[in-house]
């Protein structure tokens, strides 16, 4: 989500900047970045596909041959195909959610783009949250690109987290907080 270095470190972030080094020469970091959302999208909606990925009870073979199938199903690119078997031969295969974070991370500040996630306690309409990306890209200098979920308990308002820093006008913290100065009087 973030673009700080925290998104970007370890052991995930190696590969994904060596793939992002390499999608660079290429002039494809966009479509690699594509690819590697689908195949985001693809783990997230599939239990049994994060289960391969996950699991170690799965041989290096029975990973490759299902990960193979789905980059094919997919039409990866061949960059994509050779990052995801290397993290596969090397039974690295369960820090692969990792590595796509880091390689957006990546992508994101390579556009000058800034990953701004955003909790509101009901869904916000399109002119809501243009508003909320051009107040953003005012105050950052940057595009956000803005990752939006609903939380219906913070009753109104919005959480905002940028990188590290976090903004919290809920109304369930500030009634919190008002329940709290109660208590303490």
């Amino acid at each position: 989500m973030a673009t700080d270095d925290s998104q970007i470190g370890g052991l995930a972030g190696r590969y994904a900047a060596a793939g992002f080094e390499l999608a660079s020469e290429e002039s494809t970091p966009d479509a690699v970045g594509a690819d590697l959302s689908v195949l985001m999208a693809l783990l997230e909606a599939s239990p049994d596909l994060t289960r391969l990925v996950l699991s170690p009870a799965f041989s290096r073979e029975e990973q490759a041959k299902g990960m193979k199938a789905v980059l094919t199903k997919a039409n990866a690119l061949p960059l994509v195909r050779k990052l995801v078997l290397l993290l596969t031969r090397k039974r690295r295969l369960y820090i692969l959610a990792d590595v796509i974070r880091a390689f957006e991370a990546l992508l994101a500040r390579h556009r000058g783009e800034v990953a701004a996630s955003v909790t509101s306690a009901r869904a916000l309409d399109v002119a809501e949250t243009e508003e909320l990306e051009r107040i953003l890209k005012e105050n950052l200098g940057r595009k956000p690109k803005l990752e939006v979920t609903v939380d219906p308990s913070l009753l109104g308002g919005l959480i905002l987290r940028i990188g590290s820093r976090m903004i919290d006008s809920s109304l369930r913290t500030k009634l919190n907080g008002l329940r709290i100065a109660m208590r303490g009087n």
